[in-house]
Parts: structure tokens; sequence; C-alpha cells
């Protein structure tokens, strides 16, 4: 295996692991309210928690991995994941499952970061869309994989085993990075950890225009994607009355069709610019989301047109996140860590609102989500169409 690919599958997996520890226990939702005398909505709630966590978590370690490198604050992120991940196993009510599972969104955040920032730090800018191309292929097995397994490990061990892998994984991956990763940047003391520089430093991130057009357009049409995570289970599960093995499957194709997505964007980056891919992409992901919004309003949707529409929803966002990601990123060579972590904290800002939204008045009826889905993706062509007008792309 060459020192490429090894790295990318390490980095692969530092990104995985977030998705891991939010797709894998959405199967045990019905358990864990039951287990816990509370509603679905309010297990739904622990969702949330995460999505605000791993935002937070991103300016935290941002300024942390320009100042001490990056593996460092990864060991001490993982360290923390693990230790929430134990306490999830042996928690009694829903409140404390909500703070562990913020908890163990701050430790997880650091291996997010960490990869994202390490894309830039080893692999030149016109190489960044295609190798997280390559990263979602990594990270779309976990949207296959983590439903599936989780429905059978709930169905066969209940849902607190759910977290016990989670803890075994943030154990290996923790070995895995120590070990196998390079030391791809120099600490550099002269980045202050008080409250005023780092304010200014991402301040400062912020003024560029091809990294706020770029970011909040990724972030706003990523957002549906955590809309559709957050609703699913209440979705095919409560509306469409399907088992968690059922759910899990269904979780596992649509997934194909993001991954897939992902691996045909690298290809077609050989003829056409990241630019035109997430215009392409945003366009079409519009178009899709009106028609799903105007099915559901008139109540013309089963579970399989559902799943069609959503597939070629996903299949849209596939295109668009590693091209947002790379031209959000390409502008810095210093302050990696500090932009990396602050599209991170946009990207899972919004996502918290939208799962939010999706536990508030996703209830009963499919037409909350089809509403926020048509919302974000037209919000994101906006922003796209906006301010593209203030920047010179640099692919």
């Amino acid at each position: 295996m060459s020192n490429k690919i090894k790295t990318i599958l390490i980095l692969g997996s530092l990104t995985a692991l977030g998705p891991f520890s939010i797709d894998m226990y959405l199967p045990g939702f019905s358990g864990i309210a039951k287990d816990l005398n509370t509603s679905v909505a309010k297990v739904a709630m622990t969702l949330s928690s995460y999505f605000i966590g791993i935002s937070i978590g991103q300016l935290l370690y941002g300024p942390l991995l320009d100042r001490y490198g990056r593996k460092t604050p990864l060991f001490v992120g993982l360290t923390v994941y693990i230790f929430a991940s134990l306490g999830c196993i042996f928690v009694k009510d829903i409140d404390t499952f909500i703070v562990l599972r913020f908890i163990q969104a701050v430790g997880s955040c650091a291996a997010a970061v960490t990869s994202i920032t390490m894309v830039r730090d080893l692999f030149p800018v016109k190489d960044i869309p295609k190798v997280f191309s390559m990263l979602m292929l990594v990270v779309g097995l976990s949207p296959m994989l983590a439903p599936t397994v989780g429905g059978y490990v709930t169905a066969g061990f209940g849902w607190q085993s759910v977290f016990f892998i989670l803890m075994l994984l943030g154990i290996i991956i923790l070995t895995a990075a120590q070990l196998g990763l390079p030391n791809s940047y120099i600490p550099d003391e002269s980045i202050s950890l008080k409250p005023k520089p780092i304010i200014l430093n991402f301040k400062s991130v912020l003024k560029e225009p091809q990294f706020y057009t770029y970011a909040f357009t990724g972030a706003i049409s990523f957002s549906g994607l955590f809309t559709y995570v957050a609703a699913s289970p209440i979705l095919f599960m409560h509306i469409y009355e399907v088992d968690a093995k059922t759910y899990g499957w269904i979780f596992a194709f649509m997934s194909v069709s993001f991954i897939g997505a992902s691996q045909l964007n690298a290809v077609l980056l050989r003829k056409f610019s990241s630019e035109q891919m997430v215009r392409t992409a945003l366009i079409t992901q519009s178009l899709v989301s009106i028609l799903f919004l105007i099915a559901a309003f008139n109540s013309l949707l089963g579970l399989y047109e559902t799943i069609a529409l959503l597939f070629l929803f996903l299949g849209c966002l596939g295109i668009s996140n590693p091209n947002t990601a790379g031209l959000t990123l390409a502008p810095f060579t210093k302050n990696t860590g500090s932009a990396s972590a602050l599209m991170g904290a946009i990207q899972l800002g919004l996502g918290a609102i939208a799962s939010f939204a999706v536990s508030t008045f996703v209830t009963d009826s499919i037409l909350p989500m089809a509403m926020i889905i048509a919302t974000t993706t037209i919000t994101a062509l906006l922003v796209l169409q906006i301010g593209k007008r203030t920047i010179k792309v640099k692919d």
C-alpha cells in the first residue's frame, strides 16, 4: 500500500468517525425512548446536542492545531470521545444522555478538523477536491454500514452496545492516526490562544470572499443532509412504519447515491472546474427539492417515491460538497487549521439548527422536512450567485 493511499484511508477514518457516531445509533431511537422513559422527539435532541457540540468544538480545535501541531490536539480530542462513549453505555436518563452526546461531539470533531486541515497540508490546491472526493469514498461507507450494523446490533444486543463499538472505533482510529500519519505541520508558538487574537484570526479568515462564499454555500446546502439524517428515523420508522433492520438497509441504499456521486465528481473534475460543478449540482438539487416539496404538499409521496427523490437529492450533495470544501480552503496556506475549523463550525452549526427544526416540526408529516430541504437548497444557490461576483475563483 502506498503512503498516499494509507494517509487518505487514515484521514478518511478520522472524517468518518463523526458520521458513524451520528448514524449508528439511529435505529435504536425507539428503544432508547422506551428505556429512558421519554419520546422519540426528545431522543432526537441528542442528535441536535451532538451537532451543537461538534460545531463549537470546531472553533476550539482550529487554533490548537495551528499552535501545537496536528497530533497532540487530535490525541486529546479522541481521548475525550472515547470516555464520553463509555459514559453513554451506562446512561440512565435522557438529560444526561444529551449532555454526554455533546461531550462526545466535542471530542470527535478533533478528528474531523485534523483530517481536513491535513489535506490542505499534504496536497496541492488543485488536487484538494479530488482528495476530498476520495475521502468521501471512505466517509460514504459510514452511512452505508453504520445504520445497517446499528440496526442488527441494536436488535441483537441493545442500543447500549452501539456505544461500546463506537468506543472501540475511537481507540483504533486514535492508534492508527498516531502511528500512521506524518507530522505535516510545525507548531507555531506565535499563535496566541487568548480570546482576542483568536477572534481576530477568525475574522481575517471570514474577510476572504472566496472563503465566505463557498463556506456558506456549502454549509447551507449541506444542512439538507442533516435534515434528512435527523428526520429519517421519524420518516421511515414512524410515518412509513418500517422496522429497524429495514430502516438500516434503506439508509444504506440512500448513501450509495452520495458516495457514488462523490466518486463521479473526481472523474468529472478532469473536464470541468470545481465552480462549474458546484453551480450545476445546486441547480439540479434545487429542482429536485422543489419537486419533492410539491409532491409532499399534494400528498403524492409513498415510501418508494420518497426514497427515489431523496436518492437524487443526496447525489447532488455528493457532487457539490467536495468542491465547496476545496474552494473554501484554497486561499489559505497559513491559518489552515482556523479556516478548516471555521468552515466546519459554520456547516455543523447550520446542521444543528436544521436537526433542531426537524425534532420540533417533523412528527407525523413529511411536509416540514420537504419545506426545510427546499428552503436551504434554494438559499444556498442564491448565496453562490451573489457571492461569486466578489471573488476570482482559484481553481
